[in-house]
C-alpha cells in the first residue's frame, strides 16, 4: 500500500487545500488498515473544498482491486432487456467508464457524461444531471463500514437528489451497474444530447455545482438561474469567482484559497432571498 504526505491542491479539481498522508489501499484488508484511525475517503476530488491548513486526518484513496472494472454481463442476474454488470471498483474514473459503456451499447449512463467523480463518490452523493443520476444505474453496491463490507440493493438506503444516505465515512468499494442494451451509436447521441446541456459550464478549475438546486413552492429551482438573476455572476474574492458561463460554478482563476471559495460563497448566500444549501464538502 502506498503512503504519501500530498498536496491535496493536486487531488482535486478545484485546486485548493493543504497537504495530508494519503493512502492508497489495493485490497480489503490494506482498506483495513487505513481506516483504522480518522481519515477521509477521496474520490476523484470533484465537489470538494479543502482546507488551506491541510488535514490531520489521513485520506483514503482507492486503488488496486477498487480501481477494476468488469462490463461483462453476468448471465446469472441479466436478461435480454437487462445487461447487470460484473463488479466496479469505487475507483474508477466516472467519464471513462461512461465512455467504455457507450462504446459497448450499453445505456443508462449517458446522463454522467462530463462529471469529473470517480464511481464510488459519485455513488456516495448520488451525482447526476437533469438526465440521470447513479442511483438509476445500480444493481447493487458494496460499502465498507466497521470493520467488514456489506452489500446492499439500492432500495434498502434511504437515497434522494444528490444522496445516497451512506454515512460519511463509510466506503463505497464496488457496484454492480444495470444497463440496457442498445448500440454505440444510440448511446453516442444520448450521451452528445446530455453534453449538449452542459455546453454552458466553464472550462476553468471548478468542483462542479456550488449549490443544490432548492425547492421553492414545491418545485426545484436552478440555483444557477437565481444567481444569474441577482446579478452575481462574475463576484469575485481573491482568485474565486462566480463563473460567467454559468451562475452555479465557482472557477479558480489561478491561486485561489479554500478561505477565497469559502467567503465567495457565503457572500452569494447572503445576496439571495432563498436559502441555499452547499452540494460542495467542506474539509477541515
Amino acid at each position: 500500500m502506498k503512503i504519501e504526505r500530498q498536496s491535496l491542491s493536486r487531488l482535486t479539481t478545484l485546486g485548493v487545500g493543504g497537504e495530508a498522508e494519503v493512502w492508497t489501499p489495493q485490497n480489503l484488508p490494506e482498506l483495513l488498515e487505513a481506516m483504522s484511525a480518522p481519515y477521509r475517503i477521496l474520490g476523484g476530488g470533484s465537489n470538494l473544498v479543502v482546507s488551506d491548513a491541510g488535514l490531520e486526518q489521513r485520506v483514503v484513496k482507492l486503488g488496486g482491486l477498487y480501481s477494476s472494472e468488469d462490463l461483462e454481463r453476468d448471465p446469472s442476474l441479466s436478461s435480454d432487456a437487462l445487461h447487470v454488470t460484473g463488479w466496479v471498483g469505487g475507483g474508477c474514473a466516472l467519464p471513462g467508464l461512461v465512455r467504455r459503456a457507450q462504446k459497448r451499447g450499453l445505456s443508462g449512463l449517458e446522463g454522467m457524461v462530463g462529471i469529473p467523480a470517480q464511481v464510488g463518490g459519485a455513488v456516495w452523493m448520488n451525482a447526476g444531471t437533469r438526465y440521470g443520476e447513479m442511483f438509476d444505474a445500480l444493481y447493487e453496491l458494496e460499502v465498507v463500514a466497521n470493520g467488514e463490507a456489506r452489500i446492499y440493493a439500492p432500495e434498502e438506503l434511504n437515497y434522494q437528489y444528490r444522496s445516497s444516505g451512506i454515512p460519511r465515512n463509510d466506503i463505497v468499494t464496488r457496484v454492480r451497474l444495470k444497463l440496457t442494451p442498445s448500440t454505440p451509436e444510440a448511446v453516442e447521441a444520448r450521451m452528445t444530447d446530455s453534453d449538449t446541456a452542459r455546453k454552458g459550464q466553464p472550462k476553468a478549475r471548478t468542483a462542479g455545482c456550488a449549490f443544490k438546486n432548492p425547492t421553492v413552492g414545491g418545485q426545484k429551482v436552478s440555483a444557477g438561474l437565481l444567481i444569474d438573476r441577482a446579478g452575481l455572476k462574475g463576484l469575485r474574492v481573491g482568485k474565486a469567482m462566480i463563473a460567467l458561463e454559468h451562475g452555479n460554478f465557482v472557477v479558480n482563476l489561478g491561486g485561489a484559497t479554500s478561505a477565497d471559495v469559502k467567503e465567495l460563497l457565503r457572500q452569494v448566500e447572503q445576496r439571495l432571498e432563498v436559502a441555499l444549501e452547499w452540494e460542495y464538502e467542506l474539509w477541515e
